[in-house]
């Protein structure tokens, strides 16, 4: 089977074109090329299909072989692909995914793209569509805002916000010394989120910088997570805390996100590059 090995900001996934290809158990094959020691080594698998109601379609798997609904850095190497690669000549277009159709504005230089704009669509605040266990939440309740959750004895106030996929957003005083390795899985499995959750720590530097690491379900601590910062930046500007444009500096770089609120879109702006191409027995 032909792949190509694509990263985001260091947000590294394996892609394949199954325009060509046919994969018969993408959970199966994600948990095999994702082992950095005997695969390729990614956070996960990204499938590139045709589609009846956009351009193409992604579809992802996490490393340990679970479905997710979307993924910022991978839908950006998608658009790089389908453009590298010859699936498309078009510099706007339309993919779709688990968490709806995203539009893609590719930036081309030298005939190779090589940042992306994606417009993320509208963040989803409502408890329930996030989703967050709504038992433990007071009645009537419209978000969770600066929320207290008790995780391993510990009270940490958290925004709930999903862009497809659910975020939980905690702000820290430093992200350099944060024991992520130790707090992540017990966000990530919290009884609060019945689909497990992605949990970002964000750091603010000032209303337009912030650092902010992330700890992904089904991968663990990553460089970078698109959709993460995008949840972020709609947490930090819900909480007063920063202007509706942010850079926020991840592990493998730095992602422009802008919350429109008259038209209430996020837009993500970031790199995408080739690592290499290869072939694999499957």
């Amino acid at each position: 089977m032909k792949f190509t090995k694509m990263e985001g900001l260091g947000n590294d996934y394996v892609y394949v074109n199954c325009f060509e290809e046919r994969v018969e158990n993408p959970s199966e094959l994600s948990i095999k090329i994702s082992d950095r020691h005997f695969g390729i080594g990614s956070d996960g698998l990204i499938l590139i299909k045709p589609s009846d109601i956009a351009d193409f379609t992604m579809e992802m798997y996490n490393a340990d072989g679970s479905q997710s609904e979307m993924c910022g850095n991978g839908i950006r190497c998608v658009g790089k692909y389908v453009y590298d690669y010859g699936l498309t000549d078009k510099e706007d277009i339309t993919v779709e995914t688990l968490a709806g159709i995203k539009y893609l504005k590719l930036f081309v230089e030298d005939g190779k793209v090589s940042k992306v704009t994606v417009n993320m669509g509208a963040p989803i605040l409502e408890p329930k569509k996030v989703p967050v266990n709504i038992s433990m939440l007071p009645a009537g309740l419209d978000m969770v805002k600066d929320y207290p959750i008790n995780v391993d004895g510990k009270v940490y106030n958290t925004t709930c916000v999903s862009m497809g996929n659910p975020h939980s957003v905690v702000f820290i005083d430093d992200t350099d010394t944060f024991p992520l390795e130790e707090i992540g899985p017990k966000f990530e499995n919290h009884e609060f989120f019945p689909r497990k959750v992605n949990a970002e720590f964000l750091q603010i530097v000032d209303r337009n910088y912030a650092k902010m690491r992330v700890w992904e379900r089904g991968s663990g601590e990553t460089l970078a997570c698109g959709t993460g910062t995008c949840a972020s930046v709609v947490a930090a500007v819900l909480n007063g805390l920063t202007d509706d444009e942010v850079t926020v500096k991840l592990l493998g770089g730095e992602l422009l996100i802008k919350w429109d609120r008259d038209e209430n879109v996020v837009y993500m702006t970031g790199p995408a590059k080739v690592v290499f191409d290869g072939v694999i027995e499957v």
